[in-house]
């Protein structure tokens, strides 16, 4: 019995994205239906990387559209970034990582959700901006010094298939820096306007902590598409992260959600539970700012030893449920984005006025 495409389309406005919230026909995901009699061929573009997410939904849809030909694939856009900042070159999109304050796992954080992203299938880079305890050099495993082909930019250092830069790879790991915050500021502009990003769907900007002036300005000057909140679930973390969730309502970049670090611990001798910091703060504070809660991740010591090593979880395990943990967060925060307002601004042709 042969079936419509109007019967196809019917059956598909059921199924609905649990990243976006909603279904493939009023998301726009569906880029072609072909009926043919009894075969039924469904080309499907997601706006965010899912390479590990599209066999799920490849039985969601063929479970209302029974035997259909499912092909998926992603495809990610630039989204527009504040007023009057310029887009940065060789990137589609910038991600900031923030918390607000220190010790609550955000760089450890950031380098998995970049990892994760790659995992999926998206083209990333990562920046160290916290130019006085730089540590993604240490958590990717990558030493030496940049390079140079013109002597003017650099080129970004490579691991685990991330494009990184970091004023630690500049400086000896036990230096100091002893700098006042317009030097701070002037070190991490060059830092991202002067290295030669390659063709990245997203840059992820892990923040240093706090919000005073170095904040506040690299929120201004750098062109970020959204930012991600990481909190505790600590009453102390939860004061600092809503500082930096307010910083950023202040200069316009859109909250993407929060996540939720050290949510619990769970012991690896006799599998007891323990919210160590407290429990839901994070999801609490979510709710609180009608933002989406991302998810959260457990404290766990592999975690810190792969980070440590210089092989973070999601390289260190890539099948393991932490993993998946990170692989889910990243997916629900580039769909996040990929709903929001698309940048044309590199379609448009230059005009050039030429007087004869």
């Amino acid at each position: 019995m042969s079936i419509t495409r109007e019967t196809v389309e019917e059956k598909l406005g059921g199924v609905i994205d649990p990243h976006t919230g909603k279904s493939l026909m009023k998301g726009k995901s569906i880029k072609d239906i072909r009926v043919d009699g009894d075969k039924v061929s469904i080309d499907i573009v997601l706006g965010y990387p899912a390479k590990s997410w599209t066999p799920e939904l490849t039985k969601m849809i063929q479970s209302v559209v029974e035997n259909a030909d499912v092909s998926v694939a992603c495809n990610t856009a630039s989204h527009e970034v504040q007023e009057g900042i310029k887009p940065l070159a060789g990137v589609k999109n910038v991600i900031a990582i923030a918390s607000g304050k220190g010790g609550v796992g955000k760089s450890t954080l950031s380098v998995n959700f970049a990892l994760a992203l790659a995992a999926e299938g998206a083209r990333v880079g990562i920046l160290d901006a916290d130019i006085y305890g730089p540590s993604q050099p240490r958590m990717l495993g990558i030493t030496g010094r940049p390079k140079s082909k013109d002597g003017k930019t650099l080129e970004p250092m490579t691991g685990h298939q991330l494009e990184a830069m970091s004023i630690g790879f500049l400086i000896d790991e036990e230096s100091p820096m002893i700098w006042r915050g317009p030097m701070v500021t002037q070190a991490l502009e060059q830092l991202l306007n002067d290295t030669q990003w390659n063709d990245l769907d997203y840059l992820v900007v892990d923040m240093p902590p706090g919000t005073g002036d170095i904040q506040l300005t690299l929120a201004q000057k750098v062109p970020v598409s959204g930012a991600v909140i990481v909190t505790t679930p600590q009453d102390i973390a939860l004061l600092d992260a809503r500082k930096a969730y307010k910083m950023f309502e202040k200069v316009d970049i859109p909250i993407l959600g929060v996540v939720e670090n050290m949510s619990t611990h769970i012991c690896s001798s006799c599998g007891h539970e323990e919210h160590i910091f407290g429990a839901g703060g994070g999801r609490g504070m979510a709710e609180q700012y009608d933002s989406e809660f991302l998810g959260d991740i457990p404290l766990d010591r592999s975690i810190r030893e792969g980070a440590d090593g210089g092989c973070p979880t999601v390289v260190a395990d890539p099948n393991g449920v932490i993993t998946e943990k990170y692989k889910a967060i990243a997916r629900q925060a580039t769909a996040k984005l990929a709903m929001r307002k698309k940048d044309f601004s590199s379609k448009f042709p230059n005009i050039v006025i030429q007087q004869n």
